[in-house]
């Protein structure tokens, strides 16, 4: 990844859970730990936007995608481990 390409990411939530809830804490505290700014972060509400988990291939909840840089890269559950969570979206180089 360039060293200036902003990271685009979706949240893929259902509602306010408690793994929603702290899939979006975990979120926050990563992109701002370790991603300096570099990052777009959009979050969907399923429950509000049922259509969109079949228009985007969602099968679980909560599920991170990287859309931008290409290609697209997920990852499911509350996000608790920052290193797998970076290692997986391959943002690690961002820091």
């Amino acid at each position: 990844m360039a060293q200036n390409e902003t990271t685009k990411l979706i949240l893929y939530v259902a509602g306010e859970t408690p793994k929603s809830l702290a899939a979006i804490a975990n979120l926050e505290r990563i992109c701002k730990e370790d991603l300096d700014n570099r990052y777009e972060v959009q979050v969907i509400d399923l429950k509000k936007e049922p259509r969109l988990a079949r228009e985007h291939s969602i099968v679980a909840i909560p599920t991170l995608v990287r859309q931008l840089p290409a290609p697209i890269r997920k990852i499911i559950g509350d996000l608790s481990d920052a290193e797998k969570v970076l290692v997986s979206l391959n943002v690690k180089g961002a820091q």
